[in-house]
């Protein structure tokens, strides 16, 4: 049985608590002593809304109505799509070396094995489907994300839905199902299910550590030894939490040049892609494609980048996707698919003077 550290929080801030995580991961560099993982259960203090690390902020949050609701706003490391926290939802970090022969799917199964494992005790029959959640039957009832940073530390996020609040949820994230007006509750609620609604009895995020703890231990054979952070976490955490979340360039750093904008959007095999276009007359000046993906894909990184100062016909656009990337993306997307998402921006044009798309 290998040992693991073991931490707790509740009602902690959005930047502080991502920061937090962050800052254990300072303890796995490739030059690091070997260390233990460390377990991480918590609650965030309602509430907090967070968008995935490749998604642009303005088109995912809706920041006004989150300044009106005293919601704070943030950027996970991770991937995957906007979230709302608060103590319905328990958070979970799971932070180590990432390990040499694993794919990220990979760590992502193995890791939720624990969070299957501890709603198998309260009768509930979780796995994983799509690209990173944990369902039940078709609903989603908890989201997973993995960020591996450039010294060898991984952390994978989990956001498991205790309880939730279908309306206030729509209110500050900009989901689509917010514009089914009345019927938008009951849309999301076909989509997503709670461990409140499974067991017909109320849970909190705080209420389903104990049970999320054991699943962990019983699922991938560890013993948890409780522990609290240590003065470095807590002063690079500080430091993270000034420097980096509560920093505009962390918030902002994947919304495209303020510019005359055009935006389109395409469903593909491995989720919604959206694609911002900054323009001046028939010339694109910056690309930038956002999806709740955990890692945005090579070929599509390349395209974004070869679209800057290309011109906006439709011929050029086949011609240049095909040549950047021929063999498509592993999200399913052929090249010729990918000039016309870019296309139907362009062709549906019209100045703007922000950046984020018109609710």
């Amino acid at each position: 049985m290998n040992e693991w550290r073991y931490l707790t929080d509740d009602e902690i801030g959005a930047a502080s608590g991502l920061a937090s995580d962050e800052s254990i991961m300072a303890r796995y560099g490739r030059d690091a002593e070997p260390t233990p993982p460390t377990l991480k259960l918590y609650t965030y203090a309602s509430h907090a809304a967070l968008c995935g690390r490749f998604q642009h902020l303005e088109a995912e949050i809706d920041v006004e109505r989150c300044r009106e609701t005293g919601t704070t706003i943030n950027r996970r490391p991770t991937g995957g799509g906007a979230i709302v926290m608060g103590e319905g939802q328990l958070g979970v970090a799971v932070v180590g070396p990432a390990p040499a022969a694993e794919r990220p799917k990979q760590m992502l199964l193995r890791f939720s094995e624990g969070i299957v494992a501890g709603l198998s005790e309260l009768g509930i029959d979780a796995s994983f489907g799509g690209k990173n959640d944990l369902k039940v039957g078709r609903r989603k009832i908890a989201g997973l994300g993995l960020y591996i940073d450039g010294a060898g530390g991984m952390l994978f996020h989990a956001s498991i839905l205790a309880d939730l609040d279908i309306p206030f949820m729509l209110d500050v994230l900009s989901i689509p199902a917010a514009k089914l007006g009345d019927q938008a509750a009951e849309a999301v609620g076909q989509r997503v299910t709670t461990v409140t609604e499974q067991t017909g009895k109320a849970w909190t995020g705080q209420r389903l550590r104990d049970v999320v703890a054991n699943g962990f231990a019983k699922a991938l054979d560890v013993h948890l030894t409780a522990d609290a952070a240590s003065a470095d976490e807590v002063a690079l955490t500080e430091e993270l939490t000034r420097d980096k979340y509560e920093s505009t360039e962390w918030l902002y750093q994947r919304s495209p040049h303020l510019d005359a904008t055009a935006t389109a959007t395409l469903k593909t095999p491995g989720g919604l892609v959206r694609v911002y276009l900054a323009l001046s007359g028939s010339t694109i000046k910056s690309a930038l494609f956002t999806g709740d993906f955990n890692e945005i894909p090579k070929p599509l990184a390349d395209f974004e980048a070869a679209l800057k100062w290309a011109g906006t016909t439709r011929d050029g656009l086949r011609s240049l996707s095909r040549e950047v990337c021929p063999g498509g993306t592993e999200l399913g997307v052929e090249p010729e698919e990918l000039a016309e998402l870019v296309w139907s921006a362009v062709a549906r044009f019209a100045p703007s003077e922000t950046a984020s798309p018109s609710r």
